[in-house]
C-alpha cells in the first residue's frame, strides 16, 4: 500500500511505467507486429544516434568558441586542439594563488623567462583574502606586473595568441584568459645587408623578427602619421604581415587597394615570407622582371616611404617590399646618396653603363664577328684573333652555365672556402679551357665584363632576369642576325613597358614620359633641389620643402 500511494502514474501509463516498457512487455495497448516494432526500434535508435553526434560536434565548436571555466576543461580542450602532452613544448603549468586555482599556458621558447618569473614571483604572495568574486580583473589590474596585458573571451584568440608568443592565464570559474604578451623569439642582430653596403652611411639592417624591423624605421621616422597596420596570412602559418605608410602622404586609393588584396589571399601560409606574398599579390606568373623593389636597409625604406610608397614588412623574413617600384627604382643604390652630387651622377652614370653592358656587350659584339662590315672604321682589331674548337655561340652558352655554377657552388660553400673556390674555378679552369683551344680568350674576357655588370646591379633579382635575357639576345642574334637582335630588343622593351606594378608603369619616367622625373633619374640632384616628391605615387602631399 505503501508503495502504490507514494508511486506517480503518468498519463498513458500503467504504475509508472513508460510507454516504451508497454511496448517491450505487452499491456493495455496490445502488442505490436513484430515488423513495426523493428521498424520503430531502428528509426529511434538512428534517432539517438544523429543527436549524440551533432552534439558532440556542438560541444566540440563550443569548447573552440569558448574558455570552459575549469581549469580541467580548459587542460582537455589544449589536448585535443595544440597537442598538449604529446608536443614537448606544449606547456599548462598549474598553480594555485591564494585559493584559486590558475593554468598558465604557453609555448617554451617563445617567452621570456625572467617576465613569467616576475610575474609569478609577485602573485605568490597573494593570500586567501585578497582573492575575492572579481579574480580575473584584480589579476590584470593589481597583480600582474606588465604592460602588454589583455583579455580574451574565446578559446581560438587565446590559442592563437599563445602560438604568436604569448602566455595565457586561465582562472578557475572564469570564461575568459588574460594573455600576457612576453614573447622572445630568437633573433640574430641587426648587421648590414650584404647585398646593399655602403662605404658611408648606417650599418645597421632589418632581420627576422618583425617588430625589431618596425622599430627601426620608426627610429628614423618619427612622425605620428607614420602607420603600421598589422594583418595575418595563412590558414595555418598566420604569419604577420604589416602595411606601412605615411598618413597624409601615400594614396588612400593605393593603400586600399594593398590591403584588400591582402586580406583576401587564401592559402595555408607564407613559409617563404615576402617571395610568396609578392606572388600572390601581383600574380605575374612566369614573368622574369621583377615588379617590386626589396630592401634590407632601414634608411632606403624611410626614404621611400616619404616619397608616398607603401612598404610590406613580413615576420620571419629581413627583406622588405616596396610598393609601387619601377625599373629605375631597381638600379638605384643608397651609395650614390651618401657622396656628393657629382660624385653620385658619376656612380650613377658608372652603373648604368654596366647594366647596359650586362645586356647588349655580348650580342654586339657577336654581331660585328659574325658580320665584320657592321665593324666601326679603326675597330678591324675585335673579333677573335684565333678561332676555338667549338662555335662561339657555343662557347658563350657553356661559359654562362658555367658562370651560374660558380655561383651557385659559391653559395653553397662554406665562406672560408668559398674565396679560394672562386679564384681556381675563375682563373685555372679559365686559363686551361684557353689553353686547350675550348674557348678563345675574347669570350672569357666580354664575358667576365658582362658579369661584372651583372654584380654591379642593385637589384640581385633583375641582375638575374637581365642574365636570361642577354643569353636569348645572344642567341636570336646568331640565328637571324640584325633582324634578331632589333626584334629582341623591341620584345624586351615592350615586355617591360607593358608591366605594371599596382598600376603603375614599369618603365616610368621613360613611358609615359615624364621629363622632370627622367632627369631625376639621370642626376642625382641636390638636397636642396628636392622641392617636390615624384607623381608616381600620386601622393597627397606633394611638397618636400617649402618653395
Amino acid at each position: 500500500m505503501a508503495n502504490s500511494d507514494n508511486q506517480v502514474q503518468q498519463p498513458g501509463t500503467e504504475g509508472g511505467m513508460p510507454p516504451e516498457s508497454l511496448l517491450q512487455y505487452g499491456g493495455m495497448a496490445g502488442e505490436p507486429d513484430n515488423m513495426q516494432e523493428q521498424a520503430l526500434d531502428e528509426t529511434e535508435r538512428k534517432r539517438r544516434k544523429d543527436q549524440e553526434e551533432l552534439t558532440d560536434e556542438e560541444k566540440r565548436l563550443m569548447h573552440t568558441k569558448r574558455i570552459p571555466d575549469s581549469i580541467a576543461s580548459v587542460k582537455r580542450v589544449l589536448e585535443e586542439t595544440v597537442g598538449l602532452g604529446r608536443s614537448f613544448d606544449v606547456v599548462l603549468r598549474e598553480m594555485v594563488f591564494g585559493k584559486q586555482r590558475t593554468g598558465i599556458f604557453y609555448l617554451n621558447g617563445l617567452v621570456k623567462d625572467s617576465v613569467l618569473t616576475e610575474v609569478l614571483a609577485r602573485m605568490s604572495y597573494l593570500s586567501e583574502d585578497e582573492v575575492d568574486s572579481r579574480t580575473l580583473t584584480m589579476f590584470m589590474e593589481k597583480y600582474i606586473p606588465h604592460i602588454q596585458v589583455e583579455k580574451v573571451e574565446t578559446m581560438t584568440d587565446t590559442i592563437n595568441k599563445v602560438l604568436a608568443g604569448g602566455t595565457a592565464v586561465f582562472i578557475e570559474n572564469e570564461t575568459a584568459a588574460i594573455v600576457i604578451d612576453a614573447k622572445s623569439f630568437p633573433v640574430r642582430s641587426s648587421e648590414e645587408p650584404s647585398l646593399e653596403r655602403v662605404v658611408r652611411g648606417s650599418r645597421d639592417g632589418f632581420v627576422e623578427t618583425l617588430l625589431t624591423n618596425v622599430t627601426l624605421v620608426r627610429r628614423r621616422l618619427r612622425d605620428p602619421r607614420l602607420k603600421l597596420e598589422m594583418m595575418q596570412v595563412g590558414e595555418r602559418t598566420k604569419t604577420d604581415v604589416c602595411v606601412a605608410y605615411i598618413n597624409d602622404i601615400a594614396d588612400q586609393k593605393l593603400v586600399e587597394s594593398i590591403r584588400d588584396k591582402i586580406r583576401k589571399l587564401e592559402t595555408d601560409g607564407l613559409p617563404l615570407a615576402e617571395k610568396q606574398l609578392e606572388e600572390a599579390l601581383l600574380d605575374k606568373k612566369w614573368n622574369p622582371y621583377p615588379v617590386v623593389r626589396y630592401s634590407e636597409r632601414p634608411d632606403v625604406i624611410s626614404s621611400h616611404l616619404l616619397e608616398g610608397h607603401v612598404a610590406l614588412f613580413v615576420d620571419t623574413s629581413p627583406s622588405v617590399i616596396i610598393l609601387p617600384s619601377t625599373f629605375f627604382h631597381l638600379v638605384q643604390h643608397a651609395e650614390e646618396y651618401r657622396q656628393t652630387p657629382f660624385i653620385g651622377t658619376y656612380l650613377r652614370w658608372v652603373r648604368y653603363f654596366g647594366i647596359f653592358s650586362s645586356l647588349f656587350l655580348l650580342p654586339l659584339w657577336f654581331l660585328m664577328v659574325a658580320h665584320p662590315e657592321f665593324k666601326p672604321a679603326g675597330m678591324g682589331w675585335l673579333g677573335p684573333q684565333e678561332s676555338g674548337h667549338l662555335p662561339l655561340l657555343v662557347q658563350f652558352v657553356i661559359a654562362e652555365v658555367g658562370i651560374d655554377l660558380m655561383r651557385m657552388a659559391a653559395v653553397h660553400t662554406p665562406t672560408p672556402l668559398a674565396t679560394a673556390m672562386g679564384l681556381i674555378a675563375a682563373i685555372l679552369i679559365g686559363d686551361i679551357a684557353i689553353k686547350t683551344g675550348v674557348f678563345v680568350p675574347e669570350v672569357i674576357l666580354y664575358l667576365s665584363v658582362a658579369t661584372i655588370g651583372i654584380f654591379a646591379t642593385p637589384s640581385y633579382e633583375l641582375g638575374l632576369a637581365n642574365r636570361v635575357t642577354r643569353l636569348i639576345l645572344l642567341i636570336v642574334t646568331a640565328a637571324f642576325s640584325v633582324p634578331g637582335l632589333v626584334v629582341g630588343t623591341t620584345l624586351w622593351v615592350l615586355l617591360l613597358a607593358f608591366q605594371r606594378s599596382f598600376n603603375s608603369p614599369f618603365l616610368w619616367p621613360f613611358i609615359p614620359f615624364n621629363a622632370k622625373a627622367l632627369y631625376n633619374i639621370i642626376v642625382r640632384a641636390p638636397f636642396s633641389q628636392e622641392k617636390s616628391r615624384l607623381s608616381l605615387t600620386k601622393p597627397n602631399d606633394s611638397s618636400r620643402q617649402p618653395t
